[in-house]
């Protein structure tokens, strides 16, 4: 392995679409949402303990899942989790942990990735991420994968490369938000529109000057703390400082103000589990094209429901149609998959940890 390479793995998310199993005591990323014997966190990991050294990964969370951090990843040393005393979206913490990697090597390329995101071909992940390291490693560039979009996906923002570029890994024109069906019909039309999967590379030394650049009063606030970084000394200084952050992401502070962006088309399958229609489409259906995980079930007149129960639980259906089941301790969802989206306004209403009190 590249002792250069370094990882910065996002898993801090609430995952507030995959209410009830999903809450803010224990995410959606701490769950093995597909039945596969690990969970989303654990499967990410060992993607990238692949081609990056254990110890050179980092895991970007909330305090509150310091614990669950440890007990799933049992290869991660404490110093390793970096733990967020306050939610100030993406920026910050990336700028955080990139400079704790700078001390710890000058020399790092580092990747950001989400903890939840589903990728199937891990060889071809790794050749796409090598890729961008490599070029981040002999360039100032900030480097992103994009997905090749399959459908006219409302719910994703978009990466608009040069449709100039023959290169593999293409310059990037601008970012775009999340459109309307017709907005994102004439994306797929032009050919040069990529899903932007938030997944990132760029040496500690380019996203550094990055902010110094684009950030610069951020940039102040957490390197008038260099010192400290990977001392008995940091957790103080990020409990006095952190909360003094701009709430800010990375594509607002600096992607789209930097005008050295490149995006590589991913060549893997992608799929960000968002919500229980996206964990939908990945799992095996039956003949009816339902979906089930854990459950015993006794389905009669259903087609095409997500069902999720307690390991071996038995569940009958009869007469339901594009639904979603979840029976979660003292929590029985049951809601169209048309409205999935509102499942996060449901669970504002009822309690987001609503029954965890009981378990």
């Amino acid at each position: 392995m590249n002792k250069n390479y370094y990882a910065v793995l996002m898993a801090g998310g609430v995952g507030s679409r995959f209410w009830p199993v999903s809450t803010t005591n224990n995410p959606k990323q701490f769950h093995d949402m597909l039945g596969t014997g690990d969970t989303l966190i654990q499967k990410t990991f060992a993607r990238l303990n692949r081609f990056i050294p254990t110890e050179n990964i980092l895991i970007l969370t909330n305090e509150r899942y310091n614990d669950l951090v440890l007990e799933q990843l049992p290869l991660v040393r404490q110093e390793q989790v970096v733990l967020e005393p306050a939610m100030r979206n993406t920026a910050p913490c990336i700028l955080y942990a990139a400079l704790k990697i700078r001390k710890m090597n000058p020399d790092a390329v580092m990747i950001v990735a989400p903890s939840d995101h589903w990728i199937e071909d891990e060889q071809a992940f790794e050749n796409d991420v090598v890729s961008c390291f490599e070029k981040c490693s002999q360039e100032e560039v900030l480097c992103t994968l994009g997905i090749q979009p399959t459908y006219p996906n409302t719910g994703f923002g978009y990466i608009e490369f040069e449709k100039a570029d023959k290169n593999p890994i293409k310059k990037v024109a601008q970012f775009r938000e999340k459109p309307d069906l017709e907005t994102a019909k004439h994306f797929l039309e032009q050919g040069n529109f990529l899903w932007n999967a938030g997944i990132f590379m760029w040496s500690v030394t380019t996203i550094i000057n990055a902010f110094k650049t684009y950030q610069a009063e951020q940039f102040e606030l957490f390197d008038h703390g260099a010192s400290c970084y990977n001392t008995a000394d940091e957790q103080a200084f990020i409990a006095d400082n952190y909360p003094k952050a701009a709430n800010i992401s990375i594509d607002y502070a600096i992607l789209e103000n930097s005008k050295s962006i490149f995006t590589l088309p991913a060549s893997f399958d992608w799929n960000d589990l968002g919500t229980w229609g996206a964990l939908y489409e990945k799992l095996d259906k039956d003949g009816e094209e339902n979906a089930v995980v854990n459950s015993e079930t006794l389905l009669v007149d259903a087609k095409r429901n997500m069902i999720r129960s307690a390991k071996d639980k038995i569940v009958v259906v009869d007469g339901l149609e594009d639904y979603i089941i979840v029976d979660k301790d003292d929590i029985l969802l049951i809601y169209p998959k048309s409205k999935q989206q509102d499942i996060k306004k449901v669970r504002g209403q009822v309690g987001d940890d609503f029954g965890e009190q009981y378990t």
